[in-house]
């Protein structure tokens, strides 16, 4: 994003804070380097004015803030929805987990938002990270990557590399191609950007391993789950207000998993308690410390949920019933389940 639509949100924060419609703004908060970008709730203009920022590092889907945000005030709450972040929106207010009229949504458009984690793969510390058009231009503090072994003219400490956007974006930008918005109060600019892999490919290939293999790939993956717990407190989809992992009684409460069978168990079970309400936004991949990708569980079960009772994106709607809680003459036959599974994989 240019400087041009950070001024843009500013000011429109700025002015419905001054007008009173507004006294809280959830939007993205600048941190101390260029990339450390977070989640903000801002309650008044001068740090609106200061620390709030757009840019190629403002990666966090705001939606659920506002199940807790439209509680603490009783004028509205200013939110900024890029199309991702809609279908989360949409999700949540279908599920009444927030009152509509208490929000006041604005649709910004979105041309993708970095890895941090692939650019520190491929420069080390970062220093500083710089966009211009479709180049990245990062500047490392040390080397620390394989990658600069072989790269003569990025020996120096401090030197600028220079990559393809391409190179950098989250992976669920490569794959997105959201061009929906919710119903929102205001544009100040509206798209998305064009997908540039196909969604599924990294389902199927975990899907073409063999059995044994697959087995051994999230075993690998969960083992290095720290039960930090991060991934279900940011999801959109986990809103209960008591989760089964917090019961003291339940023996796993917040705590490292004991054996291999505790690893899988968290996620899994968590996967399929959001089947049919996954917005596929990443978000549960993004701030994991431990990088395991979890949004391919949940990527593989929205897969299966297409072909088996026909193509469903969550979030396209709010009126939209979520095909694992209705019926209808086009869905799967049980006994036909197993082949249509199989049968996808080799597509």
């Amino acid at each position: 994003m240019q400087r041009t639509d950070r001024d843009a949100l500013v000011r429109r924060a700025v002015s419905l804070m001054n007008d009173g419609v507004c006294d809280r703004v959830l939007a993205w908060r600048r941190g101390e380097f260029s990339s450390d970008v977070s989640p903000g709730v801002f309650t008044d203009t001068e740090s609106v004015e200061k620390e709030l920022v757009r840019n190629f590092f403002c990666g966090a889907n705001l939606s659920k803030y506002l199940i807790s945000e439209t509680e603490k005030t009783e004028k509205k709450v200013l939110i900024f929805l890029r199309p991702c972040d809609s279908y989360s929106f949409n999700r949540l207010l279908s599920e009444h987990k927030f009152n509509r009229e208490k929000v006041y949504a604005v649709a910004v458009g979105c041309d993708g938002t970095a890895d941090i984690g692939k650019l520190k793969r491929k420069c080390g510390a970062l220093s500083d990270i710089k966009r211009r058009g479709d180049k990245i231009i990062a500047e490392s503090l040390y080397e620390t990557n394989e990658e600069n072994e072989e790269n003569e003219e990025n020996e120096a400490n401090g030197a600028e590399r220079v990559f393809d956007l391409e190179d950098v974006l989250s992976e669920r930008c490569l794959s997105c191609n959201l061009k929906n918005r919710a119903d929102c109060d205001e544009i100040i600019s509206d798209g998305g950007r064009d997908a540039v892999s196909e969604r599924f490919f990294e389902v199927r290939r975990i899907e073409n391993m063999s059995s044994e293999e697959r087995y051994e790939f999230w075993r690998g993956e969960f083992s290095r789950c720290i039960r930090c717990n991060a991934c279900r407190d940011v999801c959109p989809a986990c809103t209960c207000e008591k989760c089964v992992f917090s019961n003291p009684s339940s023996g796993v409460e917040n705590k490292a998993a004991a054996n291999s069978f505790e690893e899988s168990m968290f996620h899994i079970i968590r996967a399929f308690h959001v089947a049919g309400r996954c917005t596929d936004c990443g978000e549960c991949s993004r701030v994991c410390p431990q990088s395991i990708p979890l949004h391919l569980l949940n990527r593989k079960l929205i897969k299966d949920i297409n072909i088996l009772y026909g193509e469903y994106k969550s979030g396209e709607s709010v009126s939209q019933i979520s095909p694992l809680n209705s019926w209808t003459e086009n869905d799967a036959d049980p006994s036909e389940v197993a082949e249509l599974l199989e049968r996808s994989r080799s597509k």
